[in-house]
């Protein structure tokens, strides 16, 4: 009985072997040369870690001060997030074919800048806690907030990400905000660009392109996507500005989408929810679905009952 199991087996895997040979994308062996994603998903974890001091435990070292267990998770980060840049710019054209001592000393200037960049995401952190904190009226305080909010969390992982993706380091970036996705269902492209005092509100759905531009004081709920028109273009339409830029002091509602690299929104505007835009809108104004309905069946067969929603007391109301 094992020995015809065996014969089974040994077949699957000559077949298997023989598919392999094809030579397809699929059929190439790269174990040793892309990047490891549960160290890149450690690491982001330890920034986690060094953004918030007095949030999270150290749950790898024993320490007994602030400054010590900064250091020893630095060291922890630096040896690490080196040693998966080093693997990553091989992808780069820029590196492609150079000894392994130049890409080495790329790496570590590139993991010294960013980590030269950690006062300034933790001052743009700080005042995404303060949006959420003004903005969600079930936030009893910050520490709420910083523990439990999807919302921040995937707000957290992109300021890392952008910053890594501004010094040109491929693939981490986007390990990163995928592992944030797969925790709140908030898909951020590391590349979108994203101003002070940013809040997110539930946040489940929410889709945000890779050339957005987004200012300050937004305000964004669930299930919206700031999105391109069309992507039919493919590789011919990288590095092109696809998707929208929203000013400051914006708000856009549940189930919104705004498309297209051409489109602005302007400041101190309202996205009523469900509004789907292709063309920009200007400075102060308030988008709303026209004429939607309500419509009530009765079990009794009598006439259908339908009432006009009234944007100006639906629309804009926070859930």
């Amino acid at each position: 009985m094992a020995n015809g199991m065996d014969k089974k087996i040994d077949g699957i895997v000559n077949m298997l072997m023989e598919d392999y040979a094809r030579g397809r994308v699929i059929d190439e062996d790269k174990m040793f040369e892309y990047p490891d994603k549960d160290v890149v998903i450690d690491i982001l974890e330890k920034l986690k870690v060094v953004i918030y001091p007095g949030y999270y435990p150290n749950n790898h070292y024993h320490t007994y001060t602030v400054r010590n267990n900064i250091s020893i998770l630095l060291e922890d980060i630096i040896y690490n997030l080196k040693k998966q840049t080093a693997i990553v710019l091989r992808y780069t054209p820029r590196f492609e074919g150079s000894d392994a001592q130049t890409i080495a000393g790329e790496a570590e200037r590139v993991t010294f800048a960013f980590l030269e960049t950690i006062p300034k995401i933790r001052s743009y952190i700080e005042t995404d806690i303060q949006a959420f904190y003004d903005g969600d009226p079930a936030a009893y305080n910050k520490d709420e907030i910083i523990c439990t909010y999807p919302g921040l969390y995937a707000i957290f992982s992109n300021r890392i990400a952008h910053e890594l993706f501004l010094l040109g380091v491929p693939l981490i970036p986007r390990i990163m905000t995928e592992h944030a996705h797969s925790l709140t269902g908030i898909d951020i492209h590391p590349g979108t660009t994203i101003g002070r005092y940013f809040f997110i509100d539930h946040g489940t759905g929410i889709v945000i392109g890779e050339t957005t531009e987004i200012g300050n004081n937004v305000k964004i709920y669930q299930g919206v996507t700031l999105g391109a028109l069309s992507t039919r273009g493919g590789q011919n339409l990288r590095g092109k500005k696809r998707h929208p830029t929203i000013h400051d002091n914006v708000t856009i509602y549940s189930g919104a989408s705004i498309l297209g690299g051409d489109t602005v929104i302007g400041k101190n505007v309202v996205i009523g929810g469900n509004a789907f835009i292709t063309a920009s809108i200007p400075e102060g104004a308030k988008v709303s679905v026209k004429s939607q309905e309500l419509m009530f069946r009765y079990a009794s067969g009598e006439t259908v009952e339908t009432r006009e929603i009234d944007p100006e007391k639906t629309c804009f109301e926070k859930i």
